[in-house]
């Protein structure tokens, strides 16, 4: 609960290279944060996407307040998550790569940036099966899938051909030209052909 309020305290605060204070810092990874200005800047840049998110979450006209809630229960949970990067062979790179899946989280989940582009896909022979992707031109790139009632973020990940983006719990799409696989976050990861119709 510290660590989310100082990144909305720190946006009334002098600018910093971080947004909490570091003669508090904890964890390795508050402390790689508060020696590398790499860190730092993306600290600062996922503070303010964070602020800019708050802010829109507070002007929905309806279940505003559960919005927040939810908002600052994922933060929470990111900044847990950020801080077991001590785990891992190369602490600076997990800590850096959770900075850019955050910010890329928060700008497709609130739309806090136009997409650059948007993608209507229609699966499986069926045009009212559709899947929406949203791009944006984040620093990791990233889209917003759209299915029924379902909203998702996924960040482009490696691949062999074409653009891959993975989204929570399996989800991805497998972008191809013109055609695209479309993977479901379901326990039989379930898996449909998909042709672009815009």
């Amino acid at each position: 609960m510290r660590l989310a309020l100082a990144f909305v305290l720190c946006l009334t605060a002098p600018a910093t290279a971080q947004s909490f204070d570091c003669a508090k810092a904890e964890s390795s990874a508050e402390k790689l944060v508060c020696s590398d200005a790499r860190l730092g800047a993306l600290d600062d840049r996922v503070a303010a996407r964070y602020a800019a998110a708050l802010s829109a979450a507070e002007s929905l006209d309806a279940g505003a307040e559960d919005a927040v809630a939810e908002l600052k229960a994922v933060q929470r949970g990111w900044i847990g998550g950020r801080d077991e990067c001590w785990k891992t062979e190369n602490v600076a790179a997990c800590v850096e790569q959770s900075y850019l899946r955050r910010e890329a989280e928060l700008v497709a989940t609130w739309m806090l940036e136009q997409p650059t582009n948007t993608a209507v896909w229609a699966c499986d022979g069926n045009p009212a099966n559709e899947v929406v992707t949203m791009f944006f031109d984040t620093e990791l790139p990233s889209l917003r899938f759209e299915r029924g009632d379902s909203i998702d973020v996924g960040t482009l990940t490696p691949a062999a051909s074409g653009s891959r983006y993975m989204g929570s719990f399996g989800r991805e799409i497998w972008i191809k030209g013109e055609e695209a696989s479309y993977r479901e976050p379901d326990p039989e990861g379930t898996e449909m052909s998909c042709i672009l119709q815009n």
